[in-house]
C-alpha cells in the first residue's frame, strides 16, 4: 500500500446476522488491516453504525466504499475527514498506588475513577485515540494490572 494515511470509515447497516462478516471481508479482501472495529446499535431504529479505523491508500480505500454500497443491507459509509472522534479505555491499577494520584490521570484525559476494591482500582478515560494513546502511555508510572481500549466512535461533523 502506498500512502499509509489514517482513515475513519463509518457505515450505517441494517442490524441482520453476516452484515458484519461482509463488510470486513471486503476489508481482508483488499489486505487491509482494520485497527479498531466498534458497532453498536442506532437507539430507535432496527440499524446499526459500524466505525472502522484502518490505513491506507485512498485509491483502495474509495474501491472499498465502492463495494460497501453495494452490499445489500448497508444505508450510509461515510469515509470523511471533519469526524469527531472518541473512544474509551479501563485502566485496572493495584490498590497500593495512589487514589488521588490516578484521579488526577483520569480527570485529565475526561475520565474518572469507575470502581475501588479491596485490591485494585479501575480508572477510566474518554478522549480522542491520540490522547487515549497518551493516557495509556502515562498510567504506566502507576503499574497498570490490565488495560482494555475499546474502539473508536466517530460522528460526522
Amino acid at each position: 500500500m502506498s500512502d499509509k494515511t489514517r482513515r475513519v470509515v463509518s457505515v450505517l447497516v441494517e442490524n441482520e446476522s453476516s452484515v458484519l462478516s461482509r463488510v470486513s471481508g471486503l476489508f481482508a479482501g483488499r489486505g487491509y488491516n482494520i485497527e479498531t472495529l466498534t458497532v453498536a446499535p442506532v437507539p430507535d431504529t432496527n440499524r446499526s453504525r459500524i466505525t472502522i479505523v484502518t490505513k491506507g491508500s485512498q485509491r483502495v480505500l474509495e474501491q472499498i466504499t465502492k463495494q460497501l454500497h453495494k452490499l445489500i443491507p448497508i444505508h450510509k459509509v461515510v469515509e470523511h475527514e471533519e469526524m469527531v472522534e472518541k473512544e474509551m479505555v479501563l485502566a485496572k491499577f493495584p490498590i497500593t498506588e495512589s487514589l488521588a494520584d490516578i484521579q488526577a490521570l483520569c480527570d485529565a484525559y475526561n475520565g474518572e475513577i469507575v470502581n475501588v476494591g479491596s485490591d485494585m482500582i479501575i480508572g477510566m478515560a474518554a478522549d480522542e485515540p491520540i490522547r487515549i494513546k497518551h493516557f495509556i502511555e502515562a498510567s504506566s508510572r502507576y503499574n497498570p494490572i490490565e488495560i482494555v481500549r475499546g474502539g473508536v466512535v466517530a460522528i460526522e461533523r
